[in-house]
């Protein structure tokens, strides 16, 4: 009995020892207050005391005064031994309790040296000589090199670059185009060919190629002079024969049946006869003509005549349309009429000849500035091949009318050739002997004079110390303002997110100091966006891009483009709520880092002339980069949310979602709770969003916050659904009835940690119920200890552990689980049922809430809360008094909403109700 009286007593002890400790290490007094060491002494003190007071209360009639004595020797050893260990630690505890009160100072100090050593990088190794600078002293060779002479060479290898022949490429465009207009010109001609008809356009035969040429393009004057020569040889051929003349005049050559026809044979003019017989093509033409008079009949020659007159109108329109067309075109091209005098066949060949020639001149390339003898003399040496003589001017003519050189310079190969003919100039060595001077005292130091004492490594590199300083004292300041602005932002930052911080931010320099312009920008806005919202990314972005700006050599194109990418993703990534809305934010960083480089260079001149190219390349590459590094930012997230601890909002609507693993199983094992936690989250979403809380952490938390009843469903009455009471029917002991209900905190958190829960959701499931007393066990256990005087009621076995409430959203989710039960109550006796956590709040049958005032809810949650504030439960969590009037008032809102009054139906009789069915 009394064994099992001092482990009662001992345990009450510990456990009021453990609410001590947690309670002063809560409120920061065990690590951050100067007198922590005499409240640790005070409490070891306070527990030996009740020791020995129990000691020697059990045993002042059973013991000895030796066997008290031998407990006081006993506790003196303790205390010696306990005052020895103190000694030894205290070294040890001394430095750990100024790390932890001057962690802030450490990580400041951590993040100025890495900043710093980063972005200074280029500071370590500087040279005391520079090219430019009056040397401090002769110096010496010492021992003979060969050096290159970069300078020599590099001019040997530009020379022979500039020297390197340019690499030429057809213009198919230019192709196209000389193609199009030779086509035009042909389709002139042909079309003024379709005027002028077919050619020849008699039986050559009879009239051969040339006469016919004669005869239609021959002068008026001469034509009437050979119709007038071929009517006197037709009456002498009469005369001959006998016949009688019809008439002198030329136009009674006709048939025989035509003599009362008007006659279609040109009438030649009275004029004074010309001798033409010194023409030879007038003579040809006469002599043929006659020769058919007297081989056929003299209407088939009518027919003839008739027929070379119309030809010759057609030749003189097709001139006219020559002339017209060198008018409109003014190409010259078609100027004479040899083209007209070409027979039919001799056109089809010359036009194939030409596209031909054209085809070969234009394969082998028209270079610019070729001479133009040269140009016709490839031309005629094509031609002559291909075109008949007789076409070979108007071929040439047509052809150096359309050709144009089609040839221009391949940058790309030529550089690729001026490359590799530069690479292969060897090196221009130069040799040093021993002892010999390099450069003399007070001399200026040239490049050659640097190179030397580079390859003999006297140039003295040294740290810049000064310009170190002055770098971190830039780096400093800017991380005065980071501060600065985290103590005026809604988020408190932990030191791990502080070190988060510090690693994203060593990521900008980190990529530039190995060499890549396409550093992290994107990333860096994107993750601190996301997981500590706009007001820090974009601090941390706009203190970067300045730093950077003067201690690196990065192009502020660059710079501009990457800060842009930055800012970007910092404004906008906390907004969204799905990975591909992330994703989408990712596109746009790269547009927007593509387009503030193409923009900056347009703006400072450098995307015109000849390296427009390399502007567009670049800006899609930084296009390119700021996708990549928003796709890595979204690979490492769920990874530095987890190492880390964050909770930011896509994870916490993944959390949500209740499909998870724990949310499904309390919705299966306990599903009156699941009721209960969910009308407590709505509730609790309702007073978040008008305070201005996190609503998604509020709703996330909440629903976590009573997983631990999974243990012991049916030891919780929302889940017992009507059935018996196991408290009052198996357990009967007030006492393991609170171990019961206490349990499913420390349960509750054993579960978190097993499903690797956020921190910042686990607290929810302690700080929910903070310190309350559990009032329906503890009232029974007091009613025990009337009946039994040997029971003793101590407060503390009847309280959860806490901790009380740290922030205003656990202290809202306490208040809303408890006025959820009160209003449930209410709710239930106003239907005059049972009160069951977890039944439908709006089941057929009960009685509307109507019978239950608004200001009969709202007097009963100001008293709840009023109770809570009283019990200093909501201290620690930044709740004010004036809130809690607030917050009961929207509870009774919500309330109101989910128990509004319904339409009373009329009640039906049994009779009438059977006859509808």
């Amino acid at each position: 009995m009394k064994m099992q009286q001092f482990l009662q007593f001992l345990t009450q002890q510990l456990t009021y020892w453990r609410r001590q400790y947690k309670g002063l290490r809560r409120k920061g007094k065990l690590m951050r207050n100067p007198k922590s060491k005499s409240h640790r002494r005070e409490l070891l003190r306070t527990a030996l005391k009740n020791v020995i007071l129990f000691f020697s209360k059990t045993n002042d009639k059973s013991v000895g005064v030796a066997r008290r004595r031998h407990l006081r020797k006993q506790e003196r050893a303790l205390q010696s031994k306990a005052k020895s260990l103190k000694a030894k630690s205290s070294i040890y505890a001394i430095g750990l309790d100024w790390v932890h009160e001057q962690r802030s100072l450490v990580i400041l100090a951590i993040a100025v040296l890495s900043l710093t050593g980063v972005m200074g990088h280029k500071l370590y190794n500087q040279t005391q000589l520079q090219v430019g600078n009056p040397a401090p002293q002769t110096i010496t060779a010492p021992y003979t090199a060969s050096i290159e002479d970069q300078k020599k060479t590099e001019a040997e290898r530009k020379a022979v670059s500039k020297s390197s022949l340019q690499v030429l490429m057809v213009d198919s465009q230019m192709n196209e185009q000389i193609n199009g207009k030779l086509q035009q010109l042909l389709d002139d001609g042909n079309e003024i060919r379709a005027v002028a008809g077919a050619f020849p356009f008699f039986d050559p035969l009879v009239l051969s190629i040339s006469s016919q040429r004669y005869l239609r393009s021959c002068p008026d004057s001469e034509w009437q002079a050979l119709l007038l020569a071929i009517e006197n040889t037709k009456n002498q051929q009469r005369k001959i024969t006998g016949r009688t003349a019809v008439s002198s005049h030329p136009s009674s050559i006709a048939a025989p049946n035509q003599e009362r026809q008007p006659s279609t044979t040109p009438t030649p003019q009275k004029t004074e006869p010309v001798d033409f017989s010194q023409n030879t093509d007038f003579t040809q033409a006469k002599a043929e003509l006659e020769s058919y008079l007297i081989t056929t009949s003299e209407k088939n020659l009518s027919l003839l005549i008739a027929l070379i007159s119309q030809v010759r109108q057609r030749y003189t329109q097709a001139n006219t349309k020559l002339l017209q067309l060198e008018t409109v075109t003014s190409e010259a091209v078609y100027e004479e009429s040899l083209f007209l005098d070409l027979s039919d066949v001799e056109w089809e060949r010359t036009q194939m000849g030409i596209h031909q020639s054209a085809e070969r001149i234009l394969t082998q390339g028209i270079p610019h500035g070729l001479p133009k003898n040269i140009l016709q003399d490839a031309v005629s040496l094509q031609l002559q091949t291909f075109v008949p003589e007789s076409a070979e001017p108007l071929a040439k003519k047509l052809l150096l009318a359309v050709l144009k050189p089609n040839l221009q310079n391949d940058e790309e190969q030529t550089r690729e050739n001026a490359q590799k003919a530069a690479a292969g100039v060897p090196p221009v060595m130069e040799k040093i002997r021993r002892g010999e001077v390099i450069v003399k005292k007070g001399e200026q130091i040239t490049a050659w004079n640097f190179e030397v004492l580079e390859h003999y490594h006297l140039i003295r590199r040294e740290v810049k110390w000064q310009a170190l300083l002055k770098l971190a004292g830039v780096i400093a300041i800017a991380i005065g303002i980071f501060v600065w602005v985290e103590r005026h932002v809604d988020y408190e930052l932990r030191q791990r997110d502080r070190l988060l911080v510090l690693l994203l931010t060593l990521s900008v320099p980190g990529v530039i100091t190995l060499g890549l312009p396409y550093t992290t920008w994107s990333a860096l806005g994107l993750l601190l966006g996301s997981f500590y919202g706009p007001t820090l990314g974009l601090t941390v972005v706009g203190m970067l891009l300045p730093i950077l700006a003067i201690s690196s050599d990065m192009s502020k194109a660059a710079l501009l483009a990457g800060a842009g990418g930055g800012i970007l993703g910092s404004y906008i990534a906390q907004r969204l709520r799905s990975r591909e809305e992330l994703a989408l934010l990712g596109v746009a960083i790269a547009l927007t880092q593509g387009g503030i480089y193409l923009v900056v260079k347009i703006l400072i001149g450098q995307a015109f002339g000849s390296t427009w190219y390399i502007v567009l390349r670049e800006a899609g590459l930084f296009a390119l980069s700021g996708l990549g590094w928003s796709v890595v930012a979204l690979g490492l997230s769920p990874y530095l949310e987890k190492v880390f601890d964050l909770v930011t909002p896509i994870r916490l609507a993944e959390l949500a979602n209740p499909n998870r693993p724990l949310l499904k199983r309390l919705a299966t094992e306990t599903p009156g709770t699941f009721q209960h936690t969910l009308l407590v989250a709505t509730l609790a979403e309702a007073a978040a969003k008008q305070l201005g809380c996190n609503v998604e952490l509020v709703r996330a938390g909440t629903l976590y916050h009573d997983i631990g009843k999974m243990h012991d469903p049916l030891g919780f009455i929302e889940n017992q659904m009507g059935g018996p009471n196991k408290h009052d029917t198996e357990i009967k002991d007030p006492w393991k009835s609170a171990e019961i209900i206490k349990k499913h905190v420390t349960e509750g958190l054993v579960m978190a940690r097993k499903h690797l829960l956020p921190t910042a959701i686990q607290a929810f499931i302690p700080e929910h119920q903070g310190t309350m007393l559990i009032a329906y066990f503890h009232h029974q256990a007091q009613q025990m200890a009337q009946e039994d005087p040997t029971l003793t009621v101590d407060d503390a076995d009847f309280r959860y552990d806490g901790p009380i409430p740290q922030s205003r959203e656990t202290g809202i989710v306490m208040l809303a689980d408890s006025c959820e039960a009160a209003l449930r109550s209410l709710e239930a006796s106003a239907s005059g049922k049972r009160p069951l956590r977890g039944s439908s709040p709006s089941g057929e049958g009960k009685r509307s809430v109507k019978d239950v005032s608004t200001e009969q809810a709202l007097i009963m949650l100001n008293n709840i809360l009023r109770a809570k504030w009283q019990d200093n439960q909501l201290v620690d969590s930044g709740l004010t008094r004036e809130e809690m009037s607030q917050i009961a008032q929207i509870f009774v809102d919500v309330w109101q909403q989910f128990h509004h009054k319904r339409i009373a139906y009329p009640k039906l009789k049994a009779s009438s109700t059977a006859q509808n069915s």
